[in-house]
Parts: C-alpha cells; structure tokens; sequence
C-alpha cells in the first residue's frame, strides 16, 4: 500500500541514485569542472562591477570577465604547461644519459667536507655519508622523474586536455552570468536549516577563494622566483624545478626551501660561492618572506585553517586527486571543519557563525 513516508523514501533513493549517475558522467571531466567553479568564485566580484557598470547587460559582462580570466589566469597557465612539457623531456633525456645524475651532484658534495668534520660524523655514527646521501639521490631522481612523466603525460595527452579546456571555458561563461540563482538553488535545495545551509556555502566559497588567490598565487611566486634564480645561476631544468617549488610552496612549514636550499649548500661545497651566497640571500630575504608578505594580504587571517591542516590536507590532495588536490584537499578539510562546527552548535542550541 502506497504511503507519503514509501513514497518520499522511493523518491529520495531515485534522487540519490540519479545523483550518483550524473557525477559518474561528469568524473572524466572532474578537474575541469572543479576549476570553473574556483574560477567562477575569484571572478564574480569582477564579474558583478561590470552588470553596473553596463547597466544588467549579463551576456557581454561574464564574456567580458572570461576574457579577463583568459588574459590573466588561463593562457599564462598553459603557456607555462607547454613549455614544463618541453623542459620536462630535456630533463628526463638527460637523466637517462647520465648528464644529469643527483649521485654525483651529492658526491662532489661529500668529497668537498674537511676532514674534521667527517671525523666528527664517525664518531656520532653518521660516518656511512655516501650511503645515506644515495638514498636521497636516488629518490629525488625517482620523484623529478616522476614529475617529468607526469608533466609528458599532459602533452601527450592534447585532445583530452583541449576538450576539458573547452569545456572550462564554456562552463564558466554560464557559471558566471548564472551563479547567483546557481547559488541560491543551491541553498534551497539542501535539506538543512537555512542558518545551517548559508554557513556551509559561504564557507565553501570564502575557501575556494581564500585556496586560489591567496595559497595558490603565493607559491606560483615563489616558484617563479626560484625558477628565474636557478635560470640566472645556470642550474639545469630551472622550469622544471620552479614547478616542483611552486608545489612544495603550498606546504606550509617546508616550502620552497626544500629545493633551492640544497642547491645553495652544493654551490657553496663545490667552490662556487657567490653563486650559493646569492641563492641564499634569494632564499632567505625573497622567497621565504613573500609567504608573510602576500599571504595576509590575499588571505584574510579568519579564512586560515591551522598549518598541520593546511599541510595534510594538501599532501591528501595531491595524492588523491594529482594537480586539483591543491584545491580539493584544503576545501574538503575546511567543510569538515566546519560541518562539525555546524553539528557542534546545533548541539549546544547556537546558529554557526563564520
């Protein structure tokens, strides 16, 4: 016999399961449809100025913002992509050669240490230098030529890249002009108290902006820094490893430094000294001091989540989801945040406040 409760049940497992069916559909194209969305929230304040200013003309403002995203974000992006592919090859090519080999880097490094001070290793049970810096040796190599098949992978890969380029484009334009009665759907539609649901989606969103414009800007500077540092004192695949200290900038409490650092100590082991002083003083008074310069700025200091947060969520990202991890880890980390902080002041009878 049909009730209201077997019906509202029947219905909400269809829904559920036609849920589940569309982001099945959409899974190939996740990454794609991830950066619209982050997109979307950087550029509607922009998007928003230009409706006044042209009096509700919504068509022409949201084309005039995607432009905008282009000209900014987008094609620099892919510029910077295309040539990664290009180093990458070089870098891998020259590793396979043996033109390029960490082992002998960290050899050189060994054989330039005084003689006290290998002593002073013996004695505190460091001596077996050699083998513990192979190790490390053979690791970088394993993870930059991890890096370099992965960066091969995306040129080998145009037509799918061109096709979730396309479908970025076209899915911002309408997230754009669309994004306000999106979101207000949105909140209508989740099956929680209207207190409940404005908290989570705000937070989504101040997220989602706080991760692109301010954790992400950050470490592409600093990686841009590094990487013209290692062009200009001629170290090898400087491209290659600006990308690899834009990806380590984004871990908070390590950064940058664990890749120019390094290259600074085998300067200044080998005899090249101004080179590793200069590299140091880069390091040190430039690229470590724009976290605490620009991060304020573009991230407002109530949008941070703790840095061991930060750190494991990131680290959780890119494992599981490669490049969009650097978005989805710390979003995924700040709604669960704030979902207990949701179900903790419901508990407690009190409306969430950001």
């Amino acid at each position: 016999m049909r009730t209201p409760q077997l019906e509202r049940g029947a219905f909400l497992l269809l829904l559920t399961a036609i849920t589940v069916a569309f982001c099945w559909v959409l899974l190939p194209f996740a990454g794609a449809v991830m950066w619209s969305v982050a997109l979307a929230i950087l550029f509607t304040p922009v998007y928003r100025r230009l409706v006044q200013r042209m009096k509700g003309r919504r068509n022409l403002a949201a084309l005039i913002t995607l432009t905008v995203a282009l000209v900014i974000v987008i094609l620099p992006l892919a510029m910077i992509v295309m040539s990664l592919v290009g180093e990458a090859a070089n870098v891998s090519q020259r590793m396979r050669s043996g033109d390029m080999s960490f082992t002998r880097y960290l050899q050189q490094m060994i054989n330039a240490i005084p003689r006290w001070a290998m002593e002073l290793l013996d004695r505190i049970g460091l001596g077996d230098l050699e083998a513990m810096l192979d190790k490390v040796a053979r690791g970088a190599a394993a993870a930059s030529q991890q890096i370099a098949s992965r960066a091969l992978a995306i040129g080998q890969n145009t037509f799918e890249f061109l096709i979730s380029f396309g479908l970025m484009l076209y899915m911002l334009f309408f997230l754009l002009r669309d994004g306000g009665q999106l979101s207000a759907t949105v909140r209508n539609a989740l099956p929680l108290a209207k207190p409940h649901a404005d908290f989570l989606l705000d937070k989504f969103i101040t997220v989602v902006r706080a991760t692109v414009k301010g954790n992400i800007v950050v470490a592409v500077v600093q990686g841009l820094i590094g990487g013209l540092a290692f062009w200009g004192l001629g170290v090898q695949g400087a491209l290659l490893w600006g990308v690899v200290m834009t990806i380590l900038s984004l871990l908070p409490a390590v950064g940058a430094a664990l890749i120019w650092a390094p290259v600074a100590v085998y300067f200044l082991a080998t005899g090249s000294i101004w080179q590793g002083v200069t590299l140091t003083l880069i390091g040190v008074f430039v690229i470590s001091l724009i976290d605490n310069v620009l991060r304020p700025v573009l991230v407002g200091k109530d949008t941070q989540m703790p840095d061991y947060i930060v750190l494991m969520s990131t680290v959780g990202g890119l494992a599981l989801f490669g490049i969009n991890g650097f978005v989805i880890g710390p979003v995924i980390a700040a709604m669960f945040m704030a979902a207990w902080h949701v179900f903790a002041t419901t508990q407690s009878g009190d409306a969430p406040s950001a």
